[in-house]
């Protein structure tokens, strides 16, 4: 477990001014892909329009945790897989920085290193070390149950960023930001009908399961080719667990299998780019012999766009610190907090791949 300690590095004035700067920030929309800029800040997370959040609001009162100014708690963050994900690096990053940003008196952070058991453990661990508000990024919708027991057992609030629980919210946490994954899917599909004319033969390279990226964004997918592109047939669906080596094992299998293949959705950049070394490998031309869409938006994938081995990607935005530590700002200070916080995701395609890339990730 890495423990970090951040000093309080600002001064009272510029606290309020960056709190409101960043409650702004949290109701602008920001959905025009060439926005992202020359560097990683200038792509920082913004929700959207207040109507696309949902669910009933929580409150401070309602959730029955204690008043708190973050910068004098310990906040706890638990982070669910191993940060060889740029998307993980990203957003552990993002949480980091923020929280020294604002001066939050004491950061801790843990890695579950994808085992649920552990995450459990590392949540209640921080419990243990004193933390008073917890931003988690589950691993699966199922399964934290006895972590958020323990949480509210010491009327510690919790944040829940990047994947949803089954869970109920304002009881068990306090509310969810994120994507909307079936959105997200609905636009993979939508770029690769653009990219193959709507025709073709595509294979998914499914996420893990367990959680409801996985389900949501195959869902929006499936649905949107079966209404829009009917010519365009899914002919495999196969787990490539967001990994790049898995994603190519995967993808190795079916150009054996299904050799006439002319696309290939996957459901992060991790295992497209998987996909690409192993068409390669076989003298196939990704991005032409085989088309490629994938979800997430890292610099490497925006690269391989630049490089005309890609064809689009969906951006799944993991700068979840000014946002996070925004709601949580906004949640003891009284306003009520949305189930469901939605955030705005841009998207790359050969049009804005070269210029939006450095605010890529």
């Amino acid at each position: 477990m890495m423990i970090q300690h951040r000093s309080r590095t600002l001064a009272a004035a510029c606290l309020l001014a960056a709190t409101t700067m960043l409650a702004a920030s949290g109701c602008a929309k920001s959905e025009t892909p060439d926005n992202a800029g020359d560097d990683g800040s200038q792509a920082a997370q913004a929700a959207k329009s207040p109507e696309r959040s949902s669910g009933s609001g929580c409150s401070l009162r309602t959730y029955g945790a204690p008043k708190l100014d973050l910068k004098n708690a310990v906040v706890g963050f638990s982070q669910s897989e191993k940060e060889a994900n740029p998307f993980r690096i990203a957003e552990t990053r993002s949480i980091e920085d923020e929280a020294e940003k604002i001066g939050v008196k004491k950061l801790l952070t843990t890695n579950a290193q994808s085992q649920l058991s552990k995450q459990i453990s590392d949540i209640q661990d921080m419990l243990s070390q004193g933390a008073q508000f917890l931003i988690v990024a589950p691993l699966n919708s199922d399964g934290l149950e006895p972590a958020f027991k323990a949480a509210a057992a010491k009327k510690v609030p919790v944040l829940t960023v990047d994947r949803k629980v089954n869970s109920t919210a304002c009881k068990d946490y306090v509310a969810f930001l994120g994507s909307d994954f079936v959105e997200q899917g609905k636009r993979a599909a939508d770029a690769m009908i653009k990219a193959t004319g709507g025709k073709g033969k595509v294979a998914i390279l499914l996420g893990a399961s367990g959680n409801n990226v996985t389900t949501d964004r195959t869902k929006g997918f499936v649905d949107q080719v079966k209404a829009q592109a009917p010519g365009l047939r899914i002919v495999a669906r196969q787990t490539g667990e967001f990994a790049r080596d898995k994603g190519q094992q995967v993808m190795e299998q079916l150009i054996q299998s299904k050799p006439d293949i002319t696309a290939v959705y996957a459901e992060n950049d991790e295992m497209g780019l998987g996909a690409v070394t192993a068409l390669k490998a076989a003298g196939k031309k990704p991005g032409k012999d085989v088309k490629i869409v994938s979800v997430d938006g890292t610099r490497n994938a925006v690269q391989a766009l630049v490089n005309a081995e890609y064809n689009a990607v969906i951006e799944s935005n993991p700068r979840f610190g000014p946002l996070a530590f925004a709601t949580a700002q906004k949640f003891y200070g009284g306003e009520e907090i949305p189930e469901n916080v939605i955030i705005s995701d841009r998207a790359y395609d050969e049009s804005n791949a070269k210029a939006s890339l450095g605010g890529a990730y």
